[in-house]
């Protein structure tokens, strides 16, 4: 027993198909919406409708096609001159609401697009006014800073140089309070032995026979 398609068109889902597309044809609306419109009545897609109408069904309704193309001639026949007529009326109520609009109204549009216009540019001035003076104030405070920056280095390079003076002061002190502690005890020391001890040019303490 051969198995069916779940997906597969019934005749009754054919018939739809064809009835839906040549009302369509016959009030002037197109194929697509047709196949959307049996699509979402059949949970399709219309791409399958598509392809089931022009693949299987088309050929089967050519005559229905071309009495519903005809049929959709005469109604547009009918349907232009009281359309036309509509048309007309509208276009020349619209004009004439346009122009008692444009007259009375004109002026108080225009001055009112002009007191727009000249309050936005007021503003756009104002923002870029304010703007440039806070840059002008921010590049004050850098250039404020970077002075007391380089005032800093330099006080700071004049401070090293000192501290390294007062160093090598100290240390030179310190060599000779040295030297001179030496020489004392020496000194304490050679009156028993009646030796004497003087210091040379060069700091160095030297013994001397008296």
């Amino acid at each position: 027993m051969p198995t069916t398609r779940q997906d597969a068109w019934t005749q009754d889902e054919d018939l739809l198909l064809a009835e839906v597309i040549l009302r369509h044809i016959r009030d002037g609306g197109t194929q697509l919406q047709a196949f959307e419109e049996v699509g979402r009545q059949l949970s399709r897609t219309a791409a399958a409708c598509g392809f089931r109408w022009n693949s299987c069904v088309r050929k089967q309704y050519k005559t229905g096609i071309e009495l519903a193309k005809k049929q959709r001639k005469e109604l547009k026949k009918q349907a232009v001159p009281d359309f036309e007529d509509d048309i007309n009326v509208i276009v020349a109520e619209a004009k004439a609401q346009t122009q008692a609009i444009v007259s009375s109204n004109v002026q108080e549009i225009s001055f009112s697009i002009v007191l727009d216009y000249l309050r936005e540019l007021h503003e756009k001035a104002k923002k870029h006014r304010d703007h440039s003076e806070n840059i002008d104030v921010y590049k004050g405070k850098i250039k404020l800073l970077e002075k007391q920056l380089n005032d800093l280095t330099a006080q700071n390079e004049k401070l090293s140089k000192e501290l390294k003076l007062i160093e090598e002061d100290y240390r030179a002190l310190i060599e000779i309070m040295e030297r001179a502690r030496k020489m004392v005890v020496l000194q304490e020391e050679d009156r028993q032995q009646k030796v004497k001890f003087q210091m040379d040019k060069n700091g160095n303490l030297e013994r001397v026979e008296k």
